[in-house]
């Protein structure tokens, strides 16, 4: 019977939209169908997880190689569920033949935290006779419990409760009035809550007390705005258009511009996914492949302050709570302009049903200035060329905290990745006049920001012509010989220095800014026929600070991926989370994820196979009160950029802005400009 209901499911699907690409996310129905078939296997369950579960590497590049011949790789879901006794399993369930393929109890791990877990906590603390009478301490009284807020946090890892009791941490907040920012309002002590319970088990409270602040609110709502002082009134509007249309074409989620082919995924933890992705090089004449499979894997928060309970204070957005959980529903003209193509996310909730994210994913044009331009300065004849992008982004909201995420596609073959990171500060009560130590900011009288840190862990599997790649780590060196040598007698010479990567062991490497470091994926079976030299993708990454927390310290060893600005493994199908696959009070120890991998086998060969290059980047963030109440969006970027890949400029074929050639301007002609078809004469 849940078979049969199974394949009615999936008929509803290909009837609407025919067969789903295999790497598609799971749809309402086939997460429907999931929860069925688990139900009728073993009953009530709390659902933490039901996502794709990628089809194995070596048959989707089959089916992607010729998709009318090769099988079509399976549908199947992931799953992670908790039982009613509290019991983690992870599965993998067979949609098309309706049946669980894998079932195992997965013990000593938590799975993340979900929404729906983090909602629950606010209220019991309200009623919590514990944390009433911590609020009393602080000068709020019970009558008050209603203006009592709370960010929970999962609690990272606490040697005192280990891992087999599901706990969050409440980080306490006081809003005097609705529309008051809390965060202005910060409180001294952390309850701890039992999921599994439902219930406060301890509150950590600190042996100096700051009583509530009492001073005025910081708020960044319009009405506070307006009433001190309004909005600025000298902005005129500015109108984007694109009155024929974009220029991008979307079959199922595959999009195509330009000459770029891109598959858009999009799971609860990672949020977009980007596979299968190629490039039409005209002068080839051919669809050549660059990346496999590009995502944010994870990333870590650490704080700055060594008091106890902040060391718990490290985040792992990603691993402990899930990107695409958290993602926003995006509104036309606020969070993209212009003409719009959104994607939806589905997901299943704690109970089993299926939800949706609406607009999930923007995916849309911008301009972006000039993309080559040059003029002589001998007869005045010029070429300038306006670029355009395409960006496929998603926003998500961890607590305090606003990520945006722009993966953009650039016309001369660059992948570029900008996070720009808003929202607020996460804030601490502080006295009048205390010593900080260092380790925060008054950012607001009564408010304490601490130091912190933004490490994100993107995971490039490459494709440069092939899977066979190597990654070679290139340094800047000046030549050898000392001034007046035979080989460098003025002293000037410089070139760029190769390091090949051979093992996953010797692939871990830091960030270098003297040297200018970069890291080219490289094809070594295939060589410009120009520069002679292996075609390769570069990656340019320079906001790349180091883990701070110290060796062995909580954080250095939950988060061994960000130790080195680049790891790279052998490529391996379920290896797809740099920090492990349950990350919720891991201890460390041993670390999961990258370490893990690595230890299990040091010397495995890296060059001129499957490989998964790993880069962890990211900012420092020392708060000061013009980030404060609401933070000024700050960017970070990275590029992913083809060297020797192409035997030109790939961009030669954008039309112009404006061109006139020496002969033009002899024969007093005024050149063509593009209006945004071809050139035209004018």
């Amino acid at each position: 019977m849940v078979l049969e209901r199974v394949k009615q499911l999936a008929q509803q699907v290909t009837n609407t939209a025919g067969p789903a690409h295999p790497l598609d996310p799971l749809t309402l129905s086939e997460i429907e169908a999931t929860v069925s078939i688990l139900r009728a296997e073993y009953g009530k369950l709390y659902y933490n997880a039901i996502t794709l579960f990628e089809p194995p590497k070596a048959e989707m590049v089959k089916w992607l190689a010729s998709p009318d011949h090769a099988p079509r790789p399976q549908r199947k879901a992931d799953i992670v569920v908790i039982g009613t006794d509290g019991k983690v399993y992870d599965g993998v369930v067979n949609l098309e033949a309706g049946k669980v393929e894998k079932w195992a109890h997965t013990p000593g791990v938590q799975p993340l935290i979900t929404m729906e877990d983090l909602q629950a906590v606010e209220h019991v603390c309200r009623k919590d006779p514990k944390v009433i009478e911590q609020c009393g301490i602080v000068g709020i009284p019970p009558e008050e419990m209603h203006k009592v807020y709370c960010d929970p946090w999962t609690i990272g890892y606490d040697e005192r409760f280990g891992t087999s009791v599901r706990l969050q941490q409440a980080l306490m907040y006081y809003r005097p009035h609705v529309d008051d920012s809390q965060y202005s309002f910060p409180l001294d002590f952390c309850p701890i809550y039992d999921a599994n319970k439902g219930e406060i088990v301890h509150i950590d409270t600190p042996k100096v007390r700051r009583p509530v602040s009492r001073n005025p609110p910081n708020n960044y709502n319009v009405k506070d705005i307006q009433q001190s002082g309004g909005y600025r009134t000298d902005l005129k509007p500015i109108n984007i258009t694109q009155p024929e249309g974009v220029s991008f074409t979307i079959q199922g989620r595959v999009i195509k511009w330009q000459n770029w082919s891109v598959h858009v995924g999009f799971n609860y933890r990672e949020g977009i996914v980007l596979n299968n992705i190629s490039y039409f090089d005209k002068d080839e004449g051919a669809v050549r492949p660059i990346f496999y499979r590009l995502s944010l894997a994870e990333m870590v928060v650490p704080y700055g302050n060594p008091e106890h309970p902040h060391q718990r204070k490290h985040a792992f957005d990603l691993g402990e709570y899930g990107g695409g959980y958290m993602t926003n529903s995006l509104a036309l003209g606020c969070d993209c302009k212009g003409s719009i193509h959104y994607m939806d996310f589905d997901f299943v909730t704690k109970s089993g049903a299926a939800s949706t994210i609406k607009n999930a994913v923007c995916i849309h044009e911008e301009d972006a200035g000039i993309l080559y331009k040059h003029t002589d300065f001998r007869d005045d004849s010029v070429i300038v060329t306006r670029a355009r992008k395409l960006i496929v982004s998603h926003i998500f909201t961890a607590a305090n905290y606003e990520y945006c995420v722009y993966w953009i596609f650039h016309q001369d073959g660059t992948v570029q990745l900008e996070i720009k990171l808003t929202g607020i500060l996460n804030t601490y009560a502080m006295l009048p006049n205390e010593d900080t130590k260092g380790w925060g900011t008054q950012v607001y009288p009564g408010v304490n920001a601490h130091n912190h840190q933004h490490l994100f862990c993107l995971r490039i599997n490459p494709s440069i012509d092939g899977t066979d790649n190597t990654v070679f780590q290139v340094d800047a060196a000046q030549g050898a010989g000392e001034v007046g040598s035979a080989e460098n007698f003025y002293g000037n010479a410089f070139y760029a220095k190769k390091t090949k990567y051979t093992t996953p062991e010797g692939s871990k490497a830091d960030y270098d800014g003297k040297s200018s470091r970069s890291w080219d994926m490289c094809n070594e079976g295939k060589l410009n026929k120009y520069s002679g030299k292996p075609v390769s993708y570069k990656l340019v990454s320079r906001e790349v600070p180091m883990l701070l927390p110290k060796e062995n310290s909580l954080v250095w060893k939950r988060a061994g991926f960000a130790r080195h600005a680049v790891h790279v493994t052998k490529y391996d199908d379920a290896q797809l989370h740099p920090a492990g696959r349950h990350v919720p009070q891991t201890s460390g120890e041993p670390s999961q994820g990258i370490p893990q991998w690595i230890a299990s086998n040091p010397t495995q060969n890296i060059a001129n196979t499957d490989i998964v290059l790993w880069h962890t980047f990211g900012i420092t963030h020392f708060p000061s009160p013009e980030d404060f109440p609401v933070m000024p969006a700050e960017p970070m970027t990275l590029l992913l950029r083809p060297r020797n890949f192409f035997l030109r400029n790939p961009a030669l074929d954008v039309p112009p802005s404006f061109a006139r050639t020496p002969s033009e301007v002899a024969a007093g002609k005024q050149g063509c400009c593009s209006k945004d078809k071809a050139s035209v004469l004018v």
